[in-house]
């Protein structure tokens, strides 16, 4: 493929991304958000799970973005071109200023990019960006990414690379560098309460769309029904993580109202295939039939989700129309683990985390046990989820409950650190596998990726190497003054949310 013209032009950059903020929504100084959990990092190449990111994402800004439809949108970036399959180039804005006052500038593009992509730095984001191999800056506003082969999914997986600064992370720890980062998005870091909340002040001299909210306070509520409590009382204006039956409560209770979107996170069944009893194929095809995904979708979800039978929502790039695996069939479970005998019998954990809903955890073991399994939940804290889970083979559990976003609508950033052999987060070596996910990620041509995917999909079907269960959906109770898009990648944009009044 040759010279690809530019795609996005620079008039295009001075575009808002939403409703400008009127007077009405300045009116509300603080806004308070809701979370199960405080972030594990504020450094944001060292962690992506919602309750980091989403309070991250407002310090810091990115190379490009996401608008509310979903499209790319320049953010520090305000135009960029290829200049050959392997090599994209930057044009960045000459008007923006880190939190502490110092010009952001191309140089700070090419640190984030080198510390990120460094495998000695360990990001358990380097499976996403790892296709990078270079980074230079051409001038204090120019910079140009170079890849080790076409790589389809850059701009997608850059919508998350956070631009840090050089001068602040060089002259302290990382330990330093996360109790006060430092960044150049709509909202400044003010302080960290451990446990209890963040708190973040608005950036008045952001270049682009400023905040209606002079501060944000991130809080960390772990139980869901307190959350919607603090909702319906008036002490939260945004719960996250609430479920259909406390979403039918906020619209029965007078106060406040539900947003909710289908996403681009799919809900799975982790099993570590190198760990008794699912190292036997045949134990995880009678745990693929034994899982009846309509009914938890139905019957305890409430229908804000939908069933998937591959590891891509139909909101990313890669999702593959008509793809099926094995259907609910407890009774062939039964059979299935009748012929495998006692190994069947081996008693194994589910790790989970408060974060995620237990009902659905809860339902899965129950579904496990009525064909014959042995199977005890393991409850612990996210912290640790995400130590066993992203750390190999050796130290991923027997099996887990997960669901997985990259907040790149993208197969690759879910397919890849699931699946790939390379990642941390994968127990799975099939070459078959590793190629496909290989060549997906290494063409231009959208329907030769697909056709990746989509064996992709039918290896993991075939295998049962995980089991994809729904489609989620993000819900949140709102107060009636708080408008705001729910978005598919999950992003939750402080300076996107409009405060309309009592």
């Amino acid at each position: 493929m040759g010279l690809r013209k530019f795609f996005v032009a620079a008039a295009f950059a001075a575009l808002p991304l939403s409703t400008p903020i009127t007077a009405a929504a300045a009116a509300k100084d603080m806004i308070v958000i809701d979370f199960v959990g405080e972030p594990n990092s504020l450094d944001p190449h060292l962690q992506w799970n919602p309750d980091s990111f989403n309070v991250y994402r407002n310090i810091f800004d990115n190379l490009v973005t996401r608008d509310d439809e979903g499209d790319f949108a320049p953010q520090i970036a305000m135009e960029w071109a290829y200049l050959s399959d392997t090599e994209i180039q930057f044009k960045i804005r000459d008007d923006v200023t880190f939190h502490d006052g110092e010009k952001l500038t191309a140089d700070d593009i090419v640190f984030s990019v080198k510390r990120i992509t460094d495998p000695d730095f360990a990001s358990p984001q380097l499976g996403q960006f790892n296709g990078i191999i270079d980074a230079v800056a051409r001038d204090d506003t120019t910079v140009v990414l170079t890849t080790d082969g076409p790589y389809p999914v850059l701009l997608a997986q850059l919508t998350k690379l956070s631009i840090v600064p050089q001068h602040v992370v060089e002259a302290v720890s990382k330990d330093e560098f996360n109790a006060n980062p430092v960044g150049s998005g709509p909202y400044k870091f003010e302080s960290w309460n451990r446990g209890v909340e963040v708190i973040l002040a608005r950036n008045d001299d952001y270049w682009g769309q400023k905040g209606a909210f002079a501060k944000a306070s991130f809080r960390a509520v772990p139980d869901a029904a307190t959350r919607v409590a603090n909702l319906q009382s008036g002490t939260s204006d945004i719960v996250t993580n609430i479920d259909s039956d406390l979403a039918a409560q906020v619209e029965s209770g007078g106060v406040g109202k539900v947003l909710a979107a289908r996403t681009e996170r799919v809900a799975y069944f982790a099993m570590n295939v190198t760990k008794a009893p699912l190292d036997d194929e045949r134990v995880r095809l009678a745990i693929a039939h034994a899982l009846d995904k309509e009914g938890i979708v139905e019957g305890i979800l409430g229908g804000y989700e939908a069933p998937v039978s591959q590891l891509v929502s139909p909101a990313a790039f890669g999702f593959v129309e008509g793809m099926e695996g094995p259907g609910y069939d407890p009774e062939k479970a039964k059979e299935i683990l009748a012929e495998v005998g006692d190994p069947a019998k081996t008693g194994f954990k589910i790790l989970t985390a408060p974060v995620y809903d237990q009902r659905i955890v809860q339902a899965i073991q129950q579904m496990l046990s009525d064909v014959g399994l042995n199977a005890e939940i393991e409850m612990t804290d996210m912290g640790n989820w995400l130590q066993q889970m992203q750390s190999g083979p050796q130290t991923i559990p027997q099996s887990a409950f997960s669901r997985w976003s990259c907040g790149c609508q993208d197969a690759d950033g879910i397919m890849y650190p699931i699946l790939h052999s390379s990642s941390g987060w994968a127990n799975v070596k099939d070459e078959e596998l590793d190629a496909a996910l290989d060549a997906a990620r290494s063409t231009i041509d959208a329907d030769e990726r697909l056709g990746f995917y989509k064996k992709v999909s039918e290896i993991v079907a075939r295998n049962n190497y995980v089991v994809p269960l729904y489609q989620a959906s993000v819900i949140y109770g709102v107060a009636d003054g708080v408008e705001f898009t729910p978005l598919a990648n999950e992003n939750l944009f402080l300076n996107r949310i409009r405060w309309t009044g009592e």
